[in-house]
């Protein structure tokens, strides 16, 4: 049955690449609600207890090297869409990379900039040269995403060069990985599986009471209500 529900969630998620298409652009993430897009949000809010109680782990994979603060989250393997960094700028520097786990899928993949936590969440969007259906939101078609800053994509001067790179890490990872492609240069890219697979995912921008950012947040649809039990074991 268990297999039958993933494959459903997998069906579903690969249709909203096309539906959301054809979706009105909104001109500011304030139009939107953050809580009624995610359910999710008040994971980090929980203690360790209570996330082995509803079958989380938390692992960091590592730091992400980010020189101009802006962040880009994309599938590596689709070239054809660009790859815009998100609207909101973070300071330059190292930060931890994240993953919320359930069994085997991750569920979330977060950037985390201080301490605390977030007292309202955002939407995050992107900055896009053109008006497009996914200012919210980036299309999976692989099954995998990656964090980078927007830096990383000049990183080699030929850009299918780049391409080649991207997708020899992405087809060779096991379930995640942090890489740096140049030797004694600590520009690099973190790739993570994506929950159940292809879809089209939202982040979340999580902001302290000044309204500077203290979390980035990617979520999968894993977790419901911040809890990665079955509806049976809860």
């Amino acid at each position: 049955m268990s297999g039958w529900s993933d494959a459903l969630r997998r069906f579903l998620r690969r249709g909203r690449v096309w539906l959301f298409s054809d979706l009105p652009v909104v001109a500011s993430p304030a139009d939107w609600e953050a809580s009624e897009i995610s359910s999710n949000l008040g994971v980090f809010a929980l203690s360790s207890a209570e996330m082995a109680e509803r079958k989380i782990t938390v692992t960091t994979i590592g730091e992400l090297e980010l020189p101009t603060g802006e962040i880009v989250a994309c599938d590596p393997l689709i070239t054809g869409l660009g790859r815009p960094p998100f609207s909101r700028k973070v300071k330059p520097g190292r930060y931890p990379v994240i993953l919320l786990q359930v069994r085997t899928k991750i569920a979330v993949a977060a950037l985390r900039f201080g301490s605390g936590l977030p007292v309202r969440w955002e939407l995050a969007t992107f900055a896009r040269d053109r008006p497009s259906g996914y200012e919210f939101e980036f299309i999976v078609d692989d099954a995998v995403a990656s964090f980078m800053d927007k830096s990383f994509l000049t990183i080699m001067s030929d850009r299918e060069e780049l391409d080649d790179y991207l997708a020899d890490v992405a087809c060779t990872i096991d379930r995640f990985c942090i890489d740096s492609p140049i030797e004694g240069n600590p520009i690099n890219v973190a790739m993570f599986d994506t929950g159940y697979g292809d879809g089209a995912y939202r982040s979340f921008w999580g902001l302290d009471a000044s309204g500077e950012p203290l979390l980035l947040m990617t979520d999968f649809e894993v977790l419901e209500n911040a809890d990665g039990r079955n509806e049976a074991d809860r």
